[in-house]
């Protein structure tokens, strides 16, 4: 049986310029893909987004950030119509703002 160093024994013949973009390139196949949102979709989420400021609903949503999706739980505090973003306060009183075109999904909180 052979037992040899696998990748290691290669990186010590590699520049580290050509380690460190095999490395950055292993780590973008985590990154997750921007999906493109249907009308009906963007009208259902302006509803949501609309009754949760009026009746001061807790809100949960997802939105793209650092090449990932991530989720924000609390209430619309305000929408910033100059900068076309959405304030939200969390149960932690930490204020999020993120910008209309990053949101993928908006749901009501149980």
């Amino acid at each position: 049986m052979i037992r040899d160093r696998g990748r290691i024994k290669w990186t010590s013949m590699m520049l580290p310029e050509h380690v460190k973009l095999l490395r950055d390139w292993a780590k973008e196949d985590t990154y997750d893909q921007r999906r493109e949102i249907d009308e009906q979709k963007l009208e259902s989420m302006n509803d949501i987004i609309s009754e949760a400021m009026e009746f001061g609903k807790s809100v949960t949503i997802t939105h793209y950030r650092h090449n990932n999706y991530e989720l924000v739980i609390g209430n619309i505090h305000f929408w910033d119509d100059i900068n076309q973003k959405l304030h939200i306060v969390d149960r932690f009183e930490e204020i999020h703002r993120i910008h209309i075109s990053a949101i993928a999904d908006v749901r009501f909180t149980m």
